[in-house]
């Protein structure tokens, strides 16, 4: 009977020890059971923009352009800017009418264009010089005594302390930008007696520089040596004269987008590029102040 016990009690140990044997051993590595989804880390790699942009309007925000274009496509080689100089209305039609990406405007926006469905992204900021033949005496004028030449009111230069000469007035054509700028700020919208209209700013400076009794205006970022930007009541223009307000002159250049309209990424990046505190450098390179730096 004790014979039998021993053998019974040995069967049950060995059964015990084998089925101990038979579970496989937990690995402390395995990972927890998923779905089968499996998790992909975020690409390092910069999306590659190509493709065109076409950019159209004032002709006063040339240089800034196309210096923000030159730092652009150090970046992003294989985007190409298109830029043409049609005026700001132009900039501004041709944005909303679908015929550009981005319109370009040196003035605020109107009410109406705002209501068309206009954005206004502001870049930068840009005086607008009055510039004289470089041979002109007067180097000083007050806003009153602009106002008065560009409306008829003064007629020669002798009234200033100038020569004995009657005034060349030359100013942009009704579409332009900077036009509506000055003449807004000065009170004397519809109301001036040009000699001659120019569609251009580079226009605007080649005839007051070929002209001894000429007076025009024209973008800051766009005077050269070739005339003479005048103090306005007191103040040079200058950058930061234009930074700091208190050049009397002044007007926003404008990126003009149009609300709910998605840009393509490659005109998306430009205009953040040119929205960016990255570029106050170049554009003060050109001869304006970054609104964003």
């Amino acid at each position: 009977m004790k014979k039998t016990l021993t053998i019974a009690l040995a069967l049950v140990l060995c059964l015990g020890l084998l089925a101990a044997c038979g579970e496989p051993a937990s690995d402390p590595t395995d990972a927890p059971a998923t779905d089968g989804a499996q998790t992909e880390a975020p690409s390092s790699e910069p999306i590659e923009l190509g493709g065109t942009v076409v950019v159209n309007g004032s002709t006063s925000m040339g240089n800034v352009i196309n210096a923000l274009t030159e730092g652009f496509n150090e970046i992003n080689p294989d985007v190409q800017i298109s830029y043409t100089g049609s005026g700001s209305s132009a900039g501004i039609e041709g944005v909303l009418a679908g015929s550009c990406d981005l319109g370009l405007s040196s003035r605020e926006l109107s009410a109406d264009e705002l209501g068309e469905g206009a954005v206004a992204n502001v870049i930068a900021k840009d005086g607008v010089a009055v510039v004289v033949n470089p041979e002109n005496p007067v180097s000083e004028l007050t806003s009153e005594q602009i106002a008065q030449i560009f409306t008829g009111e003064i007629t020669n230069w002798s009234e200033l302390g100038g020569n004995d000469a009657e005034i060349a007035v030359f100013g942009r054509e009704s579409a332009s930008g900077t036009r509506s700028a000055f003449e807004e700020i000065l009170g004397i919208e519809d109301q001036c007696a040009y000699l001659n209209e120019y569609s251009s700013t580079g226009d605007v400076i080649g005839n007051v520089a070929s002209n001894p009794n000429a007076i025009g205006y024209a973008s800051l970022s766009a005077v050269d040596e070739s005339v003479v930007a005048v103090s306005v009541d007191g103040v040079a223009p200058t950058e930061a004269t234009v930074a700091d307000g208190s050049f009397p002159i002044q007007r926003p250049f404008v990126v003009v987008t149009v609300e709910g309209t998605e840009l393509s990424p490659a005109a998306q990046a430009f205009l953040d590029y040119a929205m960016s505190a990255e570029v106050a450098d170049i554009i003060a390179a050109a001869g304006a102040v970054s609104a964003n730096g």
